[in-house]
């Protein structure tokens, strides 16, 4: 019985198929490699079908030149990282500065997976040395500032709640309302005898007594406090303190964040 040219190339495949060799793809090659590398080949079967030279390396499943066992033998892993460390203090005392806190890898990406998120992460804060009794007064800034934080910030279950607290402004130099810049405008909502609500969160909390400098924690009833506006040596003053609201419920106006 005559066989077309059909029947030929199905045995031609199949010859293939059962012919030595032919299924050694990434697992005989013994390992998977990073980017696109050429010298990354072996042989077997690819995703069309097709046998011949295949790949091993990330840029595969791109250019559909996989070898057959590529997901088997190359699984994608994401990158892995340890928990934060502790805030770091403050790099410089008595000026507004930054904290540091940091983590390391656990897994590098492999074959595509997830890239390594930020290692470190910084924060806004003061730190005093002073004598004891000594006052300094609280750094302060925008309430919108605490949302991008808040967003950069990587939460973790060991991390201390933050709280607000609620002042009344009893003086406020002019200087306030001099800045013309966009960062500065939000000072223009400081105004003597309003009651503002300054939040404290993670970041800025001091690692030893886990509250944030300048929220008049352990003041006496009705004593002045000073507070002084971040970006602005000018804009500052004194105020009360109210009370401290453990669940922060601060509107959107007259919100202010501790450094």
């Amino acid at each position: 019985m005559a066989r077309g040219p059909g029947w030929l190339a199905a045995a031609a495949a199949l010859l293939l198929l059962l012919a030595p060799g032919s299924e050694a793809g990434c697992a005989e090659l013994g390992r998977c490699c990073r980017g696109r590398d050429l010298a990354c080949v072996s042989s077997g079967w690819r995703p069309d079908r097709s046998h011949g030279a295949c790949y091993c390396d990330q840029a595969c499943p791109r250019t559909m030149d996989c070898c057959h066992d590529y997901p088997q033998a190359c699984p994608e892993a994401s990158c892995a990282v340890s928990k934060w460390s502790d805030w770091s203090g403050c790099a410089e005392p008595c000026r507004a500065t930054y904290r540091v806190r940091r983590r390391h890898i656990v897994q590098e990406p492999r074959n595509g997976g997830e890239a390594c998120p930020p290692l470190e992460e910084k924060a806004g804060c003061v730190e005093y040395w002073n004598q004891e009794g000594a006052e300094f007064p609280a750094l302060i800034t925008t309430g919108g500032y605490g949302k991008a934080r808040k967003k950069r910030a990587a939460s973790s279950e060991n991390e201390r709640a933050g709280y607000c607290v609620e002042f009344q402004i009893t003086t406020i130099t002019e200087g306030c309302l001099q800045g013309n810049s966009s960062y500065t405008q939000w000072m223009r909502y400081l105004s003597e005898g309003h009651t503002v609500c300054v939040e404290c969160q993670h970041p800025a909390l001091d690692s030893r007594s886990l509250h944030c400098y300048g929220d008049g924690s352990g003041t006496k009833k009705n004593q002045l406090l000073h507070w002084q506006a971040m970006g602005n040596p000018q804009c500052r003053g004194t105020w009360r303190r109210v009370r401290q609201l453990d669940t922060c419920s601060c509107p959107s106006v007259h919100s202010f964040l501790f450094i």
